[in-house]
């Protein structure tokens, strides 16, 4: 086990997630203390905690842990994508060109939007009935 690691923070909704890319790793990934395909077992969402290695040509290189707590699975996982790329980030300035383009590095503000009173929903008014 080596103490050399990159570490990223990247957030989306309400999920959180702090990753650690340690250098020559065999590529496998954990999170929260679960192998990554048990964890992120909808299709789909490990190859977007990954794409950001993929991206610059480097998958199969790190072994990543992370922890990621809040909000849902998908949401998790592109926290966990985004942590990633910032982790890259941190480890050599000159992926910033790259990883930009595929928006990696962006952080998706969209939020859940609160409901308000007497409706049913943040925008949905209940049925409208004249008599």
């Amino acid at each position: 086990m080596s103490d050399n690691y990159f570490e990223g923070v990247g957030r989306r909704k309400t999920s959180t997630a702090r990753a650690r890319l340690f250098p020559g790793g065999d590529g496998t990934v954990v999170v929260n203390d679960k192998p990554g395909q048990d964890y992120f077992s909808r299709l789909g969402d490990l190859e977007a905690v990954v794409a950001p290695l993929r991206a610059i040509g480097q998958d199969g290189k790190f072994r990543i842990t992370v922890h990621v707590n809040g909000g849902g699975i998908t949401g998790q996982a592109e926290a966990v994508r985004q942590a990633v790329a910032r982790a890259l980030l941190h480890m050599n300035e000159d992926l910033r060109k790259p990883l930009r383009k595929a928006g990696y590095l962006t952080r998706d503000s969209r939020e859940k939007e609160r409901k308000k009173p007497g409706l049913k929903r943040a925008r949905k008014a209940p049925t409208y009935t004249k008599r």
